[in-house]
């Protein structure tokens, strides 16, 4: 996975938020706003990425990224707020719910997703350990069957050089 920067990642929300703010003020209806509000969902998704990416890799405060992630998270709030009175006034509150439940939709889906691919992946670690585990037993029992062997070949050795073995 690419890294994302943080502050970019930020910038780009604020740069949508502004962006559909200015087009909002001259457009005909909000149909025309779907493009650039899908970026600013985009902007808010990548944000957060980059947040726990930022977090993961150890190399900022937590404080510092927990600011971030929320500071981010409260102006794409606050937005969402604002794009709910937008559809409110222009009498479209009914696409902005149908929006919300496809959203929600989409979120579970995006949830189960990820849960399915936890559970592979941990499935595959488990894998990987048995087969792991089985080829250190099949090593320890060839190394046990090599030294019987080589046993058993210096004790033919001996019989035969010495002419002693159990006759």
């Amino acid at each position: 996975m690419i890294p994302i920067d943080p502050m970019t990642a930020l910038a780009g929300i604020q740069s949508a938020i502004s962006m559909v703010k200015k087009a909002s003020k001259v457009a005909q209806d909000l149909g025309s706003l779907a493009p650039m509000i899908g970026k600013l969902f985009d902007a808010k998704s990548t944000a957060t990425k980059a947040m726990l990416q930022a977090k993961q890799s150890g190399k900022s405060s937590n404080m510092g990224t927990a600011l971030q992630i929320e500071m981010a998270l409260e102006q794409a709030r606050a937005f969402e707020e604002e794009l709910k009175l937008l559809f409110m006034q222009t009498g479209k509150i009914d696409v902005w719910q149908k929006i919300k439940a496809r959203q929600a939709e989409m979120d579970l889906a995006d949830a189960k997703e990820i849960s399915a691919l936890k559970k592979a992946e941990k499935a595959a670690k488990a894998k990987e350990a048995e087969m792991n585990e089985l080829a250190m037993i099949i090593g320890g029992v060839a190394f046990v069957l090599f030294l019987v062997f080589v046993g058993v070949n210096e004790l033919m050795t001996f019989c035969e050089t010495t002419r002693r073995c159990g006759r």
